[in-house]
């Protein structure tokens, strides 16, 4: 039988995870995120909660899965989704619906807002902050009436590890890979071989830690204007997406939008939202009160 050496004092490897207590721990972690883990993810999983077990000392993964699930500070539940979740993303990632927030949505917006009332953009997951950046440099590029009105970016991900380094601004020259050399040279410094993004629009976004599935953080997301939600509600089951959507349906304005990843379509999770087509680009409206 193979064994895996340790240095004195390194974590000693973590036992194997009885079937029943894997399942069990699906479905905790399926009730606290909305995330479903298919038999595909199965050695995923098992590895990660392992790397958890080592990491606390854990005897047992029931011992481990106690204290996840009483530890009043939630500190180990929170490193738990850090580890579970995964975030590759890069700038002007899938711009064709940037595009289609400054020429159609901002301008339609701004025709019922007066300038002191703020415009609201949610961001979610926003990983490592390249999409809330991405939307604040294409308004600045490309929305004439940008200094106009106040718009505020909200970001928001269930991963804490990731809103650190979003805060940070801190990203290797694949991050961004699209952008233009006037654009890196604009809102960029180097630091080293990688690229910091400048001070002002670090300070720009609002960035918080939530977890869609409570309704307490969820408080604060009203009166919402645009939802990027792209390459997120992919990982729910068919029950989580719809309570999920109905959350994000509660966060809109009427006559808000919501623009989901290329690969999604609200017509097979709620017949809530209105499609509506601009160009080649789908997005879905939250309908008027009087529609």
């Amino acid at each position: 039988m193979l064994s895996v050496a340790t240095a004195p004092g390194d974590p000693a490897p973590a036992p194997p995870i009885p079937r029943e207590d894997y399942d069990r721990f699906c479905e905790f972690f399926y009730r606290k995120t909305g995330i479903m883990f298919g038999a595909n993810k199965t050695y995923f999983v098992e590895r990660r909660l392992q790397e958890r077990m080592s990491a606390n000392r854990s005897a047992t993964f029931r011992d481990y899965f106690t204290m996840v699930r009483f530890q009043a500070s939630g500190e180990e539940m929170q490193s738990l989704v850090n580890a579970m979740t995964v975030n590759e993303t890069y700038f002007y990632r899938e711009d064709y619906q940037f595009d289609a927030l400054v020429q159609h949505l901002l301008p339609e917006i701004a025709r019922t807002r007066s300038p002191s009332d703020p415009i609201r953009l949610w961001s979610m997951p926003c990983s490592t902050g390249e999409e809330p950046y991405s939307i604040a440099m294409q308004i600045l590029e490309n929305w004439a009436q940008a200094d106009e009105y106040s718009v505020e970016i909200l970001a928001s991900d269930i991963d804490s590890r990731v809103i650190a380094e979003a805060k940070q601004g801190l990203y290797t020259a694949r991050s961004l890979h699209r952008l233009t050399p006037a654009l890196k040279r604009r809102y960029f410094t180097p630091v080293g071989e990688d690229f910091r993004i400048c001070a002002e629009l670090r300070g720009s976004i609002d960035f918080s830690v939530v977890n869609i599935t409570d309704p307490l953080p969820m408080r604060r997301f009203r009166h919402l204007d645009v939802i990027f939600c792209r390459n997120m509600l992919i990982y729910f089951d068919d029950t989580s997406r719809r309570q999920a959507v109905e959350a994000l349906y509660e966060s809109l304005r009427p006559g808000g939008y919501i623009c989901l990843g290329h690969s999604e379509s609200m017509s097979r999770i709620s017949s809530m939202f209105r499609p509506r087509k601009f160009g080649a680009t789908i997005l879905y409206q939250r309908p008027v009160d009087n529609d």
